[in-house]
């Protein structure tokens, strides 16, 4: 029996309805939730990405801005508009999408910039946080995966999990998060020594190592819940793929993400539900 569908596309209007109510609530308060993006100008992948992010926002009542760093913005430049929107009481989270260019320390932008407006908690705060199972923002893909398990039903606690990607936005916090639920957790890579047969023994598997369909159904332990964290653009193909062999892993799963329409709405909707939790928490603070 084929695998049913992680449905992230309708799990994930379902989520930006409720923030929309609560954003409602919010603006009652004279209380705007607002997410400030920095992005590269001249990458149009990272450009299309933001766009939808912002345009996802302002459809749940967020309103959103965005700074283009191109090849002549100076990494002061960089700093002094983190700082500044660290300052700005208006501003509840910011997002610094990666990539930046090549010229500006990417890692140092994360640090300057708060952890309570660190809304895809990717900063090192935030991921010590994590670490440590203190509160705080949690990276917005592996939060996403986690919030499809629980929506479905997926129990963790006992189960073998298989994290195949190392990632420090993706597959080590995830890793993490599945750990905090009590799965026993392996991280894998694309250089770990017999990878399917590891596989194999996964009764979830999270695939996240960034290579095009190389998740193969014959890797999977029957009834094994796959979520396919990939999105890869293959020459001669007419849409983009995860890194599972979607067809093959899905006569064998349980449960599997599609692609696309599975993990990546999710992202988004964790990124948003992470802005309301800052502006609320703002609210509280004030």
């Amino acid at each position: 029996m084929p695998a049913q569908l992680l449905d992230g596309k309708t799990l994930s209007n379902k989520i930006r309805e409720d923030l929309r109510l609560r954003v409602e609530a919010l603006r009652s308060r004279s209380c705007v939730p607002r997410i400030e993006a920095i992005v590269a100008a001249q990458d149009p992948a990272s450009l299309a990405y933001v766009r939808m992010k912002r345009s996802w926002a302002e459809k749940a009542g967020i309103e959103s801005g965005s700074f283009e760093v191109n090849d002549s913005t100076h990494q002061d430049a960089v700093l002094e508009h983190v700082w500044r929107l660290n300052q700005d009481a208006a501003v509840s989270g910011v997002l610094i999408q990666h990539p930046l260019p090549s010229h500006i320390d990417e890692e140092a932008c994360l640090e300057a910039l708060d952890p309570s407006k660190d809304v895809d908690g990717i900063t090192p705060t935030s991921l010590g946080r994590l670490t440590s199972g203190l509160p705080g923002f949690r990276c917005a893909t592996p939060m996403g995966i986690m919030m499809l398990l629980d929506h479905y039903g997926i129990e963790c606690q006992g189960k073998n999990a298989v994290v195949i990607g190392r990632s420090v936005i993706l597959g080590k916090p995830a890793a993490l998060m599945l750990l905090e639920k009590n799965a026993t957790v392996t991280i894998a890579h694309s250089k770990t020594a017999e990878l399917p047969a590891l596989v194999k023994t996964a009764d979830i598997v999270v695939a996240a190592v960034g290579r095009a369909e190389m998740v193969k159904g014959s890797w999977l332990k029957p009834g094994a819940v796959v979520i396919d964290a990939g999105y890869n653009k293959v020459e001669g193909r007419d849409k983009d793929v995860g890194d599972c062999e979607f067809e093959s892993c899905a006569q064998v799963a349980s449960w599997i993400t599609p692609v696309p329409g599975g993990v990546g709405p999710m992202t988004v909707a964790s990124l948003l539900e992470n802005t309301v939790r800052a502006a609320e928490v703002g609210l509280q603070g004030a």
